[in-house]
């Protein structure tokens, strides 16, 4: 099976038919593959027919998942999602179930479905039918978070702007023109601040239900077993927390007084973070979306030539939304839509240069559901999320080299360099960072109670601050840093997910470090372990890609001499 032929089956044929799909026509295939004979003689077809099945049902979730944050004001997208949890979601995961149950109680396998059986057992141990409509309804208040996030707007210089659409201010050389930018984006979020406290608080509880209903000690042993955590456990994360702690926080630290002293500041300050120490204007990489996607496209091309190849046919597909606008919900992401195993990338971009670290970002995860497409059931696509994230870290640094014009991408060779140094400094910035998010959620699931009061919650995050965040002058915001963790969205939307971040960062700093020895045997490698997708171990596709599962300080402090190495090797003013 290649790209562009799959398997077809009697299901819906358009986006618009899948939109109209409803439980009435969707129950019969499952009733019909539930009461099927399996032997070994039939599993093949039967298992191809419920892989085509699933597809279509986890597409049509999907889409509507993007067509809601499309436009987070649009009330039609909103009844048909939230019809979709209610009347589809929970007797769809039913079905599921009780067609794993079987093909589990069979006793029968096919080459390659090791591991997706091992996660059957998993879901099949952990499921529960009273969980069913709770499902549903964690997912109903986490759309109700991008809801909250998607309507925050402020007014700047007498135009209203998006949250996001501060960004670029962020970067002003003009501190004061930063500060007030930082401060009106800071206040709008506070004055969210007790509808996201209330919405925390019921997903909370909903949370520690869920647990029970399973079983299961807390929360976080639930979530463990639901992200099929087989390779690594809580103590591990706590490991790579105290590593962060050790080796990561000093180099941190060593960053951020660099910047004070060549911003020549008493003190640094949240609205310091994103200017240029030296003064320079903000990079503005593109004006309009159409040169963001040509030159992404070329970077792209660059790292291997099919990967700009395919991601031009996305964008000729109308699988790229990139453009941030009113009521649009925050971040990015990359959505399979797993019957035409084709891509759908989502983002806010507002012409500053980390929309193209995230367009090359989420570009990897695009290619990684390229280079899996080949498998033949939609059960070996279920790729662990810590290496997941790995094809999209990977994707940024080996498009690194190619940011400058002459390589097709957006800048002058100085720039580019100020543009790789960014990207470099900001990754290791970005472990303490993801060690606060982590060690709040495991404070807050381990200590429910506590955790139950907003207040409780401010204190603990600040406290994380402190201990993993040192180096910024945060005196008189005290409110807005305690409230950081209403700004990460994971914490409301994807408990337990941001370590994954961590963890594939330290994988993919271990892919670049390959590339810049023999960058095709590097981008060879990455390619064959990203077509893996989920029929391997989560440390075999780590080591297919050349990499290691760690949570070590020896394995940070490599890759952060590796970091420090070539920002002294880029064209920038001395570091030290």
């Amino acid at each position: 099976m290649n790209e562009e032929t799959r398997l077809t089956q009697a299901y819906p044929a358009t986006p618009a038919a899948l939109a109209a799909w409803t439980w009435p026509e969707i129950a019969p295939h499952y009733q019909r593959l539930g009461g099927a004979s399996l032997t070994a003689e039939t599993l093949p077809a039967w298992l191809a027919d419920w892989s085509a099945l699933a597809e279509h049902v986890d597409e049509l979730s999907n889409r509507l998942v993007i067509t809601t944050d499309a436009n987070t004001a649009d009330e039609g997208a909103e009844a048909r999602y939230q019809a979709f949890l209610k009347e589809i979601f929970p007797r769809w995961k039913d079905a599921e179930n009780t067609l794993k149950c079987k093909l589990l109680a069979s006793g029968l396998s096919l080459p390659g479905m090791e591991i997706p059986l091992r996660d059957m057992r998993a879901d099949a141990g952990l499921f529960r039918a009273e969980n069913l409509p709770l499902l549903s309804e964690e997912q109903a208040l986490a759309s109700g978070y991008n809801k909250i996030t998607g309507a925050q707007k402020v007014t700047w210089r007498g135009e209203e702007l998006t949250v996001s659409q501060l960004e670029p201010f962020l970067s002003d050389p003009d501190r004061s023109v930063r500060e007030a930018a930082w401060r009106l984006g800071s206040e709008r979020w506070l004055a969210d601040r007790a509808a996201i406290n209330q919405l925390w608080q019921k997903l909370l509880d909903l949370r520690l239900r869920l647990a029970r209903n399973a079983g299961m000690p807390d929360f976080r042993a639930f979530r463990w077993a639901q992200l099929k955590r087989f390779d690594y456990t809580p103590q591990d994360a706590r490991s790579f927390h105290a590593a962060i702690e050790q080796v990561v926080v000093p180099a941190a630290a060593r960053i951020y007084e660099r910047r004070r002293r060549r911003l020549g500041v008493s003190s640094l300050r949240p609205w310091d973070l994103s200017a240029d120490p030296a003064g320079l204007p903000p990079l503005r990489p593109f004006r309009r979306i159409s040169t963001l996607k040509k030159r992404v496209e070329a970077i792209l091309g660059r790292v291997d030539p099919v990967f700009g190849r395919r991601f031009e046919r996305m964008d000729a597909a109308g699988l790229l939304d990139l453009e941030n606008r009113p009521n649009k919900a925050p971040g990015g992401f990359c959505e399979s839509l797993a019957s035409l195993r084709l891509p759908f990338v989502f983002m806010n971009a507002v012409g500053v240069h980390d929309n193209v670290q995230t367009l090359l970002h989420e570009s990897g995860h695009a290619m990684h559901v390229f280079e899996s497409a080949p498998l033949l059931y939609f059960h070996q696509m279920a790729v662990p999320a810590e290496f997941a994230e790995v094809a999209s870290m990977s994707m940024e640094l080996l498009g690194g080299p190619y940011l400058g014009r002459a390589q097709g991408g957006f800048y002058s060779k100085a720039d580019a360099a100020r543009a790789r140094t960014e990207h470099l400094e900001g990754i290791i910035l970005f472990w303490p960072y993801m060690a606060v998010v982590d060690a709040f959620q495991h404070w807050a699931y381990e200590n429910p109670a506590q955790a139950a009061d907003p207040a409780a919650c401010d204190a603990a995050w600040s406290g994380l601050w402190r201990r993993f965040m040192p180096g910024v002058d945060w005196s008189g915001l005290e409110d807005a840093l305690a409230t950081g963790w209403h700004r990460k969205l994971h914490i409301h939307q994807a408990p337990f997910y941001y370590i994954d971040y961590g963890l594939a960062q330290l994988g993919a700093i271990q892919v670049w470090a390959s590339s810049l020895r023999d960058a095709p045997s590097a981008v060879a490698a990455y390619r064959s372990a990203l077509a893996l997708g989920g029929t391997a171990p989560l440390p075999d596709l780590y080591r297919a890609a050349g990499a290691a599962l760690a949570f070590d300080p020896d394995t940070l402090a490599e890759a952060v001499q590796r970091i420090e190495n070539t920002l002294d090797s880029l064209d920038q003013p001395p570091r030290r």
